[in-house]
């Protein structure tokens, strides 16, 4: 069903493209590349660039500490999940949640 979806979307998107034709291709490109070189969009995009550089060893330094923080949050949880008051503590010792592993044993037939 989904195949038969994207056949159809792209069969439609085809069709309607080839209607507007390499004349309307030719009048959009035109009208994008006025666009890109007009100089305040120029200045705009370098102002742009500019700020990126200049705040990226910010966000460097944020997305580390969170990383960081989010890591041990995930040690301690998973120690902890071992514990005397967790639910995995109260599993039967047979349980394959508590096995090294827990995949079949023995001869299969």
């Amino acid at each position: 069903m989904k195949k038969l979806l994207l056949l159809v979307a792209g069969g439609i998107g085809y069709v309607l493209g080839t209607k507007a034709g390499r004349e309307r291709y030719e009048q959009m490109r035109s009208t994008f590349n006025k666009v890109k070189d007009d100089p305040r969009v120029q200045e705009k995009a370098q102002q742009a660039a500019g700020l990126a550089r200049e705040k990226a060893p910010v966000v460097k330094e944020k997305l580390s500490e969170a990383a960081e923080a989010a890591s041990a949050k995930a040690k301690s949880a998973s120690g902890s999940a071992r514990g005397s008051d967790s639910p995995v503590s109260k599993l039967n010792p047979e349980s394959t949640a508590l096995q090294d592993n827990p995949g079949p044993q023995g001869d299969l037939p």
